[in-house]
């Protein structure tokens, strides 16, 4: 099958090291050893034939809009965009731009629907950030994404090597259509907490598929942030490579009028005495705001020890807003230290709204306490100060239309 070639991103480097890429062949042979096929999900597959083009009946496919993707999941998209990227980077980090046959491209993870199967197909080059061995970054390695309209595909590998520690945040913005797969690797005893933040336009549309590899005594935070877009589709999945590794998925979604936001996640846990903790909290308002939330947790029978919770939770503002949360877990053994799930879906409190009145607050501010204090515990950790401005601001803002 032919590949589509990607328009190109305008990558601008500030800091780092940009180097020459490397070829290496047998990276998807060894990525396809690193992710199952779980009841819960289509088996992985690096080529597009090999996933059918959805209907909408498909379990994995069920609650999102096909007609909405703009041909994503049908192959009539075709690369035709531009998406303009920025990496800011501390000295010492490197960025390189590779071919698909790289060793790094495709090792944390397989593609496992149609979309994410077309990305892997249709991007040009990819490119690969890496943060030296033991290296510990005082400043985040930014990656600014920004949609000039059009399709864009793209692939991107931040491989965190071990003992190394960095804080990655990568922002998207503007318009446009975009399919992507970005990996993670985390060295042994590395330390990685990635922000990631869909702040599209109320056009966009935009399906990422986020893989990481854990590796032994790894620790690995994940801040998912979504507001704009007509449709964002994400779906996170960790892996472990050894024992000992420790996974923190946290999301936060306020999802307005006709916008469809969908959160998949997957936690496989392969390997011995690791640790899983999921929290994703969202709130709705406007008619036919839709939110997605899935959350898999697969315990094969090689993960003894395995200690894992999943939650979601949702806080419904007005009427005509819809929620679909489905937790699960798959567990082969029985030598776990622990493993539980729960979702919860509320209106609005408006005895809460009582009590802040009654004591002088007004109305508007009362609404915004409450929902800023919903979202408190999340956004107490992404640990930087200008996104957790930002996303308290952009939450007031949403709250304005809705007062």
């Amino acid at each position: 099958m032919a590949e589509a070639q990607n328009a190109p991103e305008n990558l601008s480097v500030q800091g780092g090291t940009p180097a020459a890429g490397s070829t290496t062949a047998g990276a998807i042979a060894v990525a396809a050893e690193s992710t199952v096929a779980t009841r819960m999900s289509a088996p992985p597959s690096f080529d597009v034939a090999d996933f059918p083009v959805p209907h909408g009946r498909e379990e994995e496919w069920r609650f999102t809009p096909l007609a909405r993707l703009r041909g994503l999941h049908d192959g009539t998209a075709v690369a035709n965009g531009t998406m303009k990227a920025q990496i800011d980077a501390p000295e010492g980090v490197t960025i390189e731009s590779v071919d698909r046959d790289d060793a790094r491209v495709g090792k944390a993870g397989t593609p496992v629907d149609r979309v994410a199967a077309q990305a892997f197909s249709s991007f040009a080059k990819a490119t690969v950030v890496t943060v030296p061995k033991e290296q510990v970054l005082t400043e985040p390695v930014r990656v600014s994404l920004h949609g000039e309209g059009g399709t864009t595909f793209g692939h991107t590998v931040f491989d965190v090597q071990a003992f190394a520690e960095a804080v990655i945040v990568i922002d998207h913005t503007g318009d446009g259509v975009r399919a992507a797969n970005v990996d993670f690797l985390v060295g042994d005893g590395a330390k990685l907490t990635v922000v990631s933040v869909q702040d599209w336009d109320d056009t966009a549309v935009h399906c990422s598929q986020h893989n990481t590899l854990v590796g032994r005594d790894a620790t690995y935070k994940s801040i998912v942030i979504t507001f704009g877009g007509d449709l964002v589709r994400l779906h996170p999945r960790v892996t472990y490579a050894g024992p000992g590794g420790d996974a923190e998925l946290l999301g936060l979604y306020f999802t307005d009028k006709g916008q469809h936001q969908e959160h998949r996640l997957l936690v496989d846990h392969g390997a011995p005495h690791c640790k899983s903790h999921v929290v994703y909290k969202g709130a709705l308002q406007g008619q036919d705001a839709h939110a997605v939330w899935i959350g898999d947790v697969l315990i094969e029978k090689t993960a003894e020890g395995t200690d894992t919770y999943e939650m979601n939770r949702n806080l419904v503002l007005t009427d005509g807003a819809r929620v679909d949360s489905v937790p699960n877990l798959e567990i082969e053994t029985g030598e776990i230290v622990g493993a539980g799930h729960a979702s919860a879906t509320g209106r609005f409190d408006d005895e809460q709204l009582f009590y802040l009145q009654s004591r002088g607050i007004p109305a508007d501010e009362a609404r915004r306490l409450v929902v800023r204090g919903f979202f408190a515990e999340l956004v107490q950790q992404i640990g930087v100060d200008d996104i957790e401005e930002r996303l308290l601001a952009k939450i007031d803002t949403e709250l304005q239309g809705s007062v």
